[in-house]
């Protein structure tokens, strides 16, 4: 069983290989309409490491972020957010490579849902495997 945080569900596997890209410090841009604006990664929720070693971070993970920009309701607090694009490359099954043009997350709550109504941009398929309640609000799914 995965560790999700404080929720006690297992965390679904993902057909696509996913390249961690990202590490704790990464920023990030909020794709959403909750009023964050930049993120920046603390730590990855549910990693296994090794001693000293920092969290790869990729697309499809749950994460806790600080809100270094946006509404002042938000401004210097954690979040929890999952990452839905990111610039290096992933592989998927059937041989393909997809990447986007910048790195982005969206804020979800304790249960995983999402903070906001509406996303900008696109959203990666494998998010939608992993969390099925984000897919209601994706404008586009590649």
């Amino acid at each position: 069983m995965g560790h999700e945080g404080s929720s006690n569900v297992p965390m679904r596997a993902i057909s696509s290989t996913i390249t961690r890209g990202l590490i704790p410090g990464s920023m990030l841009t909020c794709a959403d309409n909750s009023g964050a604006k930049t993120l920046m990664i603390i730590n990855k929720l549910g990693k296994q490491g090794h001693h000293k070693r920092m969290a790869g971070c990729g697309i499809g993970d749950l994460v806790i972020a600080s809100v270094k920009s946006g509404s002042p309701a938000y401004l210097k607090k954690t979040v929890r957010a999952v990452i839905i694009r990111q610039r290096k490359e992933i592989r998927r099954a059937n041989g393909m490579r997809v990447r986007f043009e910048d790195n982005a997350a969206m804020l979800v709550t304790e249960a995983n849902l999402p903070v906001g109504t509406e996303v900008k941009g696109a959203m990666a398929r494998e998010v939608v495997e992993r969390y099925i309640k984000l897919a209601g609000i994706a404008s586009r799914v590649i």
